[in-house]
C-alpha cells in the first residue's frame, strides 16, 4: 500500500502534476492517455491536494498514482473501491477517484463493483480496460473476448467477456460512459462531467494494451468506435439500454450513455448530515461496566 502527498496544492498546467517517478508505461499505452486527459481535467477544474483524492487498485493502472502528485492510495488487487468508500464517508466533501484495471474491478474485485453501484456511492470511477492482464505479462481477463488466446488460455477462451458498463446499469450505478483512450479532449470531457455527477459515476475507457493484445488494438477502436450523436438522450433508460447492449464491429458506442438523479449513499447517512466526520470530535465512553458484565 501507498500513500503520498504533494505539498503544492494546486497546479497551472499538466506537467506541474508529473512525480518525479519516471513513466514505465510501455511505449503507445492507453493509460499514458488516460494519464495525460486526467492532469488536463485536474487543471480545468482544480482538482489538487485540498480537495482531491486518489485511489488505485493492482495492475498496470495502478501505476498512475505514482506519476501524479496528487493525494494518492493504491490498494490490495480488487479492493480499491472499499478504500475509495472508507475515504468518502471520512470526508464526503472530498473528489475521490478511483482508477482500476479491467482485471482488478471485474474479477477480484467483482463484488465491490457490484455494491457501490447498488449504493450509489459517490465515486468517480475511472476503467482502464484493456481486457487483458498485463501487469503478469498477459492472461485472459473478465474482458477478453470469447475465443481470446493468450498464456492462461492457449486453445482459445471458453467464457463470454463481462461488460461492465451492463453490469453497473442493472445494480444501480447512475452515470455511465464510455471513452477511448486515444481520443483525449472526449476523455477530459467525461472525467469532468463525472466527477460532476453526484452517485456512482464509471468511465469504460477503451485502453489498448500494445503490448500483449493484438485483438483490441488502436486500429481496431478507431474503426469501430462511433460518438453518440447530439440528439441522443442519456436520461431515457430503455435507449441506454440498448446501446450498452451494442459492442462489435462498426459498433461500439462512446460518449455520455446512462445518468440519473438518485439518492447517494453517502446523502443518507445521518452521521455525515452536519459535516464531514473528519471535523466531528469523539466521544468518549466508559464501556467499563459493560465488560464487567460479561466477565
Amino acid at each position: 500500500m501507498i500513500f503520498s502527498q504533494a505539498k503544492k496544492q494546486s497546479a497551472k498546467t499538466p506537467l506541474e502534476l508529473n512525480s518525479p517517478e519516471v513513466c514505465t508505461w510501455c511505449p503507445g499505452c492507453g493509460d499514458l492517455a488516460i494519464w495525460a486527459a486526467f492532469k488536463q481535467a485536474a487543471v480545468e477544474n482544480n482538482w489538487n491536494n485540498t480537495n482531491t483524492a486518489l485511489v488505485a487498485g493492482i495492475g498496470c493502472h495502478g501505476h498512475i498514482v505514482n506519476f501524479l502528485k496528487l493525494t494518492s492510495f493504491e490498494g490490495l488487487h480488487g479492493r480499491a473501491l472499499p478504500v475509495a468508500a472508507g475515504i468518502k464517508m471520512a470526508n464526503h466533501e472530498l473528489k475521490v477517484f478511483v482508477f482500476t484495471g479491467d482485471g482488478d474491478c471485474l474479477a477480484e474485485g467483482g463484488n465491490h463493483f457490484i455494491h457501490a453501484a447498488r449504493r450509489n456511492q459517490d465515486l468517480t470511477v475511472i476503467l482502464h480496460d484493456n481486457a487483458v492482464y498485463s501487469l503478469t505479462t498477459g492472461q485472459t481477463s473478465p474482458r477478453s473476448p470469447k475465443g481470446y488466446i493468450s498464456k492462461s488460455t492457449p486453445q482459445g477462451n471458453v467464457e463470454e467477456p463481462l461488460h461492465p458498463l451492463r453490469l453497473a446499469f442493472t445494480a444501480g450505478a447512475t452515470f455511465l460512459a464510455r471513452a477511448y483512450a486515444g481520443n483525449i479532449p472526449a476523455l477530459v470531457k467525461l472525467m469532468k462531467q463525472a466527477e460532476a455527477h453526484r452517485g456512482f459515476a464509471v468511465i469504460q475507457v477503451l485502453q489498448p494494451c500494445v503490448t500483449f493484445n493484438h485483438v483490441y488494438t488502436h486500429q481496431f477502436y478507431q474503426e469501430n468506435v462511433y460518438e453518440l450523436p447530439a440528439s441522443y438522450d442519456p436520461t431515457d433508460k430503455k435507449e441506454a439500454w440498448e446501446k450498452l447492449d451494442e459492442w462489435g464491429l462498426k459498433q461500439i458506442p462512446v460518449g455520455l450513455i446512462y445518468q440519473a438523479v438518485a439518492p447517494t449513499y453517502e446523502g443518507q447517512l445521518p452521521q455525515l448530515a452536519k459535516q464531514p466526520l473528519v471535523k466531528t470530535a469523539p466521544k468518549k465512553q466508559d464501556v467499563s461496566s459493560l465488560y464487567k458484565f460479561y466477565r
